[in-house]
């Protein structure tokens, strides 16, 4: 299908139906205020934890993370997506993030540790995956959370050569080419043992990279070398101010478009952290923490001077204006989303 040209911006939100969630939710979004008004919701695909756009934004890629593992594919020329073509098995348990990279979805597959290349077709819809996967391997300290491998992200990275795979279960990530369809591992970078990575987002200028951790209340700030194609972890930085009170699971994280900021958000202690950037990317200095407006925040988005939120216990999806001089987020307002997994904007 083609993609889009000009048209008002939309968010799309996905959210776990097993948990009461409506599936995938349409919104507008207020160019000025950052407000967001739901158009509609689709419900035919079971818990899809996470979205992503095609490069032009008129196809929307869900996973659907479930213990079989799928991936689906939506024109959302309109107010409604519409399903394309069949959902696609990734021959993997429990995908929890995806991309889109060289004419591929990538997905992360949490439960069976592995990377899945799905093939797209011309006109946006899914080909079926074949032998388009990596087999991550390996353990860590965490007796229960990383007896085996858990890759919880993927991604490209800021020159479109590598692709990044952030690995849970064994304190690592991995980068990766694709060749003929397939992830070939090319590097692997070992982060603290027991930090347990989650997520990963590139500074625009391309040099540097900043890992969430989810086992530790911590951001690792990397060195990225694209030519290379090495991750070089430089330093660890908490996320909160002082002990967590509670329980205190990171989960997702943002960085701006000019470089300043980093956001990450914190389940738990349900709180947004701000982060300055100095050092042209290779510190990290804590500016402060606000609350999520909700509870258990699982994932953040950036867009135009705003700041997107999915609570995922309190059903909700919050914006926050951001102060430009700081980066502090001030609360907008939210809608009502039960069970929101994720945002995405377009």
């Amino acid at each position: 299908m083609a993609d889009v040209g000009r048209r008002p911006q939309r968010a799309f939100i996905g959210s776990f139906t097993a948990a009461g969630g409506p599936g995938i939710v349409a919104a507008a979004v207020d160019p000025q205020s950052g407000a967001l008004t739901v158009l509609s919701s689709v419900d035919g695909l079971p818990d899809p934890a996470y979205l992503a756009l095609s490069p032009g934004g008129g196809t929307l890629y869900a996973v659907s993370e479930t213990a079989e593992g799928a991936v689906a594919a939506y024109s959302v020329a309109g107010d409604v997506p519409e399903r394309v073509g069949p959902s696609v098995p990734v021959g993997g348990s429990g995908p929890t993030h995806l991309s889109v990279f060289d004419g591929h979805v990538l997905t992360a597959n949490y439960g069976s540790g592995s990377v899945t290349a799905v093939p797209v077709r011309s006109d946006g819809t899914l080909a079926p995956a074949a032998s388009g996967l990596l087999r991550h391997s390996g353990a860590g300290p965490h007796t229960r959370r990383q007896q085996g491998p858990h890759a919880h992200q993927v991604q490209a990275d800021p020159s479109g050569r590598w692709v990044v795979s952030v690995d849970l279960g064994t304190d690592s990530v991995r980068v990766c080419d694709l060749r003929d369809g397939i992830p070939v591992l090319h590097r692997e970078s070992a982060l603290r043992p027991g930090s347990g990575p989650r997520h990963l987002a590139f500074h625009p200028g391309g040099g540097h990279a900043y890992v969430v951790n989810e086992l530790t209340p911590t951001v690792t700030v990397c060195r990225w070398d694209a030519p290379d194609g090495s991750l070089k972890p430089l330093a660890e930085v908490p996320v909160l101010p002082g002990a967590p009170a509670g329980d205190a699971y990171p989960s997702g994280i943002a960085v701006s478009p000019d470089g300043r900021f980093v956001w990450t958000a914190t389940r738990g202690e349900d709180v947004l952290s701000v982060f300055a950037v100095e050092g042209g990317g290779e510190a990290l200095r804590l500016v402060g923490t606000v609350s999520c407006a909700g509870r258990w925040p699982r994932a953040l988005a950036e867009g135009a001077g705003f700041l997107y939120v999915a609570n995922e216990r309190s059903g909700d999806v919050t914006w926050f204006a951001l102060d430009r001089a700081t980066g502090l987020p001030r609360r907008g307002g939210s809608i009502r989303v039960p069970a929101a997994s994720c945002v995405v904007l377009g």
